[in-house]
């Protein structure tokens, strides 16, 4: 597993470790991934988390993300 500094540690994205700092909440870490928070779906540490919790769902070391983006067609 790779180190962790004190302004930064990991969390699993998608199956690969990703650096995040310390307090950042979720839509930010979505948009510094390049994605648009509002064309994802979030499964945070195994749970389906509701839109409404991300503005106030901070990013722990260890957490597990997987994040599915929503594609539009017909």
């Amino acid at each position: 597993m790779l180190d962790s500094t004190p302004d930064k540690f990991h969390l699993l994205v998608n199956g690969e470790s990703q650096p995040c700092a310390p307090g950042t909440l979720l839509p930010s870490f979505l948009e510094s991934l390049g994605m648009n928070p509002r064309l994802v779906a979030v499964e945070y540490n195994g749970e389906i988390l509701h839109r409404q919790l991300w503005d106030t769902t901070h990013l722990h070391p260890n957490d597990r993300l997987e994040i599915v983006t929503i594609v539009g067609g017909g």
